[in-house]
């Protein structure tokens, strides 16, 4: 795969000659993950002293890439490569603020487990054949994702994981808190474990996760049902979901393989 594809933002050929002196790419990358400290539950000074530390190891890689990348025709270096600070608003030409891949979870009403999506622990548990193999289907489903567990190293000293993964549903359970009224979880920050974290993170599924708890929210304003009643009451449930299904919020999937 190619890294510059991958992640591609503009495309020169794709509009009118001099739009673009180049492609645009956003570089995020393992070779650019830094893992060498926290930025919570740690001193202010200690945070700024790895924020810094990050857009270093950002840099590093930019200048590398600029001067010893091994190349195709056995040159070394793109020294066109350069940061886009009229792109993204910053003076040094790097993100505004750092993508941070896990973030803190609510203690939900149901966490989605590995043995409710990881392809071999599906298998594991259910004792079905890979090509018969389906994620846990939710009663309480509000969207859809898929993406392999797909988990980078971190501060704690985890090793790179990434393992196959089911196309999964994101449970309206997952989005409640289980002590705390008038809260939804509106991103990554749902009922999900660390493991679970790696497929329910990405970005399509954050986008479904904020979309739904946003109408969840709306509704428990228009029903005078909090979110916590809407999901255990049937009725109100079916309600739900029949009103977001109407907006085009898919809550299952076909049949489709494995990640």
């Amino acid at each position: 795969m190619c890294l510059w594809l991958y992640r591609r933002i503009a495309r020169a050929k794709n509009f009118e000659a001099g739009a673009y002196p180049g492609d645009i790419s956003l570089v995020n990358w393992p070779q650019n993950d830094y893992w060498l400290g926290n930025l919570f539950e740690v001193s202010e000074q200690e945070a700024a002293r790895h924020l810094r530390r990050a857009k270093q190891l950002s840099l590093s890689l930019l200048y590398w890439m600029q001067t010893e990348a091994p190349r195709a025709d056995g040159k070394a270096g793109w020294p066109g490569l350069r940061l886009r600070g009229d792109l993204v608003g910053t003076e040094d030409g790097l993100a505004k603020y750092p993508y941070i891949r896990e973030s803190r979870r609510i203690q939900a009403e149901f966490t989605v487990l590995e043995q409710h999506v990881g392809t071999d622990a599906r298998t594991q548990l259910t004792g079905k054949p890979r090509e018969e193999l389906t994620a846990e289907a939710f009663a309480d489903s509000v969207g859809v994702g898929s993406y392999r567990i797909d988990l980078h190293p971190s501060s704690g000293g985890d090793n790179y994981v990434d393992v196959s993964s089911l196309p999964f549903q994101i449970p309206l359970g997952a989005l409640i808190p289980k002590r705390v009224e008038n809260l939804v979880a509106g991103s990554k920050n749902l009922g999900v474990t660390h493991i679970t974290n790696g497929c329910y993170r990405l970005h399509p599924v954050e986008w479904n996760i904020g979309e739904s708890a946003g109408l969840v929210a709306a509704h428990a304003v228009q029903t005078g049902s909090p979110p916590r009643r809407i999901r255990s009451a049937e009725k109100l449930l079916k309600e739900f979901q029949a009103k977001i299904q109407a907006q085009g919020v898919e809550t299952a999937w076909p049949r489709v393989s494995p990640r």
